[in-house]
């Protein structure tokens, strides 16, 4: 089990916070069909919002749009404090993929992350990330030799290395054992300890405090 109070003292002064992120009547369309329609919700720093539902009922769909991966067709998203940059720039995305290179060592995935992102913004060095995801003896293997748990943890310990006050994640438990779990659930607590926000599509219990979306199935 991850000690409790490794995660706050591991990680250096913040960058910018987003204090209040608000949605109103967000609406997606795909293919010509309208997956998501009149949605609307708020976040203030420290808080969470959980996606549940059936299968196709839009959470992915949801998270991939706030990622900037997805356009909205109608609606409106604002952030306060405003920033010269977009919501997307201001997120971490973890989706059902792992986005990993299976040629490069894990260390290597993150390192060249770390480097992309500008890591010295609130993040953590990338030794103490794998670290606190129980992956220390795994840094210099490839990816490629990695099982789908440890895969997973690797994917989720790029939230550290680079600071972004949102986090969207799509399943984050998915392919996790017990243990894997309870430190993600004790890293997503310091993020929101910290003022960060997380949003977060699940069909399992994540444990999160906040609030809870629940979509309906598409007809």
């Amino acid at each position: 089990m991850i000690d409790e109070s490794v995660v706050p003292a591991a990680w250096p002064a913040l960058g910018p916070l987003i204090m209040r992120l608000s949605a109103s009547r967000l609406t997606v369309e795909r293919g010509g069909r309208i997956v998501l329609s009149n949605l609307s919700f708020s976040l203030d720093a420290g808080g969470s919002l959980t996606v549940t539902g059936p299968n196709g009922a839009g959470k992915s769909t949801l998270l991939r749009a706030l990622a900037g991966l997805l356009p909205f067709s109608g609606g409106a998203i604002s952030c306060t404090p405003l920033s010269s940059g977009t919501l997307a720039e201001e997120a971490h995305y973890v989706g059902h993929a792992d986005a990993l290179k299976n040629l490069l060592t894990v260390a290597e995935n993150l390192e060249f992350l770390a480097a992309t992102l500008d890591a010295g913004h609130g993040g953590i060095p990338v030794e103490t990330a794998l670290a606190l995801f129980g992956l220390s003896h795994a840094a210099n293997l490839p990816v490629a030799y990695l099982s789908a748990g440890q895969k997973r943890r690797a994917a989720l310990a790029r939230l550290l290395v680079a600071w972004r006050p949102l986090w969207l994640l799509d399943e984050p438990s998915t392919a996790l054992d017990a243990a894997s779990q309870a430190r993600m659930a004790k890293i997503m607590a310091a993020h929101l300890t910290r003022g960060g926000m997380i949003v977060a599509a699940t069909h399992a219990k994540l444990g999160l405090p906040g609030q809870e979306l629940r979509l309906g199935a598409l007809a």
